[in-house]
C-alpha cells in the first residue's frame, strides 16, 4: 500500500492536473481590453455621430484603460460602416457608433448586407438629439394649430424641407403628415444646410431640424420654432411646446446615436462596455460635452436600448410604407 508521502504525492499531482482545465475555463474576457478598441463611425468625420463618438472615445477610453479609434467609414447611409462591424471578430475590439439611420435603413435597403437584429448586439442609447418644427421668420404662423389649419384649408399647398428622402427630417415630416392626415409636399434637399437656407428664404414652408442646426437659427431670430418633437420640453427652450401638446399625442421624432458590438460578442465584456459607457455617459464632463452641442444624453442599460430600437424601427417602417418612402 501507498505510504503517507505516496499519498501526498498522488493528491498533489491530482491538483495540478487541474491547472490545465481551469486556466482553459478562464473567461475570453479575463485580461479585456489589452490593446486599443476601434470605433466604426459609419458617417464622415465632423458629423453629429462623429462628434459624439470623439467625444465618447477620450472618457470611456479612461475608464477601460485603453486608446478608442475612430475609424469613420462612410456610405450608404451608414450600412457600409455598420456591415464592416456586423462581420468583424466579435472579440470586443470593433464597436459601431451609429444613429437613425440603423433602424431605418432595413426598411429602405431590403438587401443590405448584414442583419441589424442577428448581426449586432447593443450596448447603450448613447443621446438623443430633438428636432424643431421651424417656419421662416415672416410666416403667418404663430403656433403649430395654426399650421395644421393652413395646410387644412389648402391642401398640397404648403411645403416641408429635408435633407433628402429616407433623412431623419423627412421621416419627422412624414409622421407628422400621417398624424394629422394631411397634405404637405416634401421637398428634398441634398443635405440639411442648403434645405435650411431656402427655409430661412421663404422658398419652402416649414421643417423638422435637429436642434443643434436649428437653435442658433431660432435664437438669433432667423427661423421661429413651433414645437419641439421631444416627448418633453427641452431646458433650452422652456416656453416651447411639444409637437405632442400641440395636437398630436404621444409625437416623438428624435435624432439618436447608440453603440453595438458584433453578435457573438462574449457576454462578460458585453456587460463590461454597459457599465463602463453608461459611468461614462453620466460623468460630467461627457455630459456638458453634448449639451452643448443641443444633446440629451441618455446611456441606458443594453435591455432598454434593444426595446428602444425596436420600438423605432416599428415606428419608421410603418411610416415608410405609409408614405411609400423610396431612396429613387
Amino acid at each position: 500500500m501507498p505510504n503517507l508521502l505516496d499519498r501526498r504525492a498522488l493528491l498533489g499531482a491530482g491538483l495540478a492536473s487541474l491547472i490545465p482545465a481551469t486556466t482553459t475555463a478562464a473567461s475570453p474576457a479575463a485580461d479585456w481590453p489589452s490593446r486599443p478598441i476601434r470605433l466604426i463611425v459609419p458617417y464622415p468625420a465632423g458629423g453629429a455621430a462623429d462628434q459624439t463618438a470623439r467625444s465618447l472615445s477620450t472618457v470611456l477610453g479612461e475608464r477601460l484603460k485603453t486608446p478608442l479609434i475612430i475609424d469613420n467609414r462612410p456610405g450608404a447611409g451608414g450600412s457600409i460602416g455598420a456591415a464592416a462591424v456586423a462581420q468583424a471578430p466579435a472579440d470586443g475590439y470593433t464597436l459601431l457608433l451609429d444613429a437613425t439611420g440603423f433602424t431605418v435603413n432595413p426598411h429602405l435597403m431590403p438587401s443590405l448586407p448584414f442583419d441589424p437584429v442577428k448581426d449586432l448586439a447593443p450596448i447603450s442609447l448613447l443621446m438623443q438629439v430633438p428636432m424643431l418644427l421651424v417656419v421662416p421668420p415672416q410666416a403667418p404662423w404663430r403656433s403649430l394649430g395654426e399650421l395644421v389649419q393652413a395646410a387644412r384649408a389648402k391642401p398640397g399647398g404648403l411645403s416641408f424641407a429635408s435633407a433628402g428622402n429616407g433623412s431623419a427630417q423627412h421621416l419627422a415630416g412624414e409622421l407628422f403628415k400621417q398624424r394629422q392626415q394631411l397634405f404637405i409636399t416634401h421637398i428634398p434637399y441634398r443635405g440639411g444646410a442648403p434645405a435650411l437656407n431656402d427655409l430661412m428664404a421663404g422658398q419652402v414652408d416649414m421643417m423638422f431640424s435637429a436642434m443643434p442646426a436649428s437653435g442658433p437659427l431660432v435664437k438669433g431670430g432667423k427661423l421661429r420654432a413651433l414645437a419641439v418633437t421631444a416627448s418633453t420640453r427641452v431646458p433650452s427652450l422652456p416656453a416651447l411646446p411639444t409637437v405632442a401638446e400641440s395636437g398630436s399625442p404621444g409625437f416623438v421624432a428624435q435624432e439618436w446615436n447608440g453603440l453595438w458590438a458584433p453578435a457573438r460578442t462574449p457576454a462578460e465584456i458585453l456587460s463590461r462596455l454597459e457599465t463602463e459607457v453608461r459611468a461614462a455617459m453620466a460623468s460630467p464632463e461627457l455630459q456638458q460635452r453634448l449639451m452643448a452641442q443641443g444633446a440629451q444624453p441618455v446611456g441606458s442599460s443594453r435591455a432598454d436600448f434593444n426595446r428602444f430600437v425596436q420600438t423605432e424601427s416599428r415606428q419608421w417602417a410603418q411610416v415608410i410604407r405609409t408614405a411609400g418612402i423610396t431612396l429613387n
